[in-house]
């Protein structure tokens, strides 16, 4: 019986460029299986992100392949993505979407630590654990409009609702995180917590003062 120890999460690197077929296959198969659109990937282009260095790679202690993921970049690296998240059958339920997700995330981060980070699923599993990690649902709009981006949903079986919203639409979900957003976010999160403080501070000071009066009152009745 498998349990989460029994895997390992790394950054994928040339010598895992030899599971990149069986990764496609069943990108395409999940995606053919769920009934949803998704673009076909090629075993090159995954074999290419794992020696840039760019996804990472979930693998059994036997050494079978378990889950993947990858970074795309778009709008001179403003923009990045997340995609091609696939677990392998074999080992899901065991949390192994989540962990990958969270480590793609914190390499996008280090490799592009300004860039705002979206997703594009029609998979609640996905959207949940986005949701999580601080992402917020947007409009189209809100997403690079990197042509060559927007190429890559061509082999997608729903491409043709894509085209008639002209880009503006689709079944996808869009999310996004912002890291100047984010940014705000915490700098006003701080400003709370300083306030509370002060004012916890402030409140604690004048306990203190009035219990030092008492005491000395009482002190003072003593010896009255």
């Amino acid at each position: 019986m498998n349990t989460p120890k029994d895997f390992i999460i790394i950054a994928a690197t040339e010598q895992h460029t030899g599971y990149s077929e069986q990764i496609c296959n069943e990108m395409f198969e999940s995606a053919k299986a769920r009934g949803t659109g998704i673009a076909r990937r090629d075993p090159q282009y995954i074999a290419q992100k794992m020696t840039e260095g760019k996804s990472v790679i979930a693998l059994h202690k036997d050494g079978r392949w378990a889950g993947f993921c990858y970074i795309e970049t778009w709008s001179h690296g403003n923009y990045v993505a997340n995609s091609g998240l696939i677990v392998n059958p074999e080992f899901r339920n065991f949390g192994l979407a989540k962990s990958i997700k969270k480590h793609i995330f914190k390499l996008s981060r280090e490799k592009y630590p300004h860039a705002k980070i979206f997703g594009l699923t029609t998979g609640l599993a996905v959207m949940k654990i986005n949701s999580e990690l601080g992402y917020e649902p947007v409009p189209y709009s809100e997403l690079t409009q990197d042509e060559d981006f927007w190429k890559g949903c061509r082999s997608c079986i729903n491409h043709p609702i894509l085209q008639s919203k002209e880009h503006r639409n689709c079944l996808c979900t869009a999310m996004l995180w912002d890291p100047k957003e984010k940014e705000t976010e915490q700098g006003t999160q701080n400003k709370r917590t300083i306030k509370q403080l002060k004012k916890m501070h402030k409140k604690t000071s004048w306990t203190m003062r009035w219990f030092r009066m008492f005491k000395r009152s009482n002190i003072a009745i003593l010896f009255v």
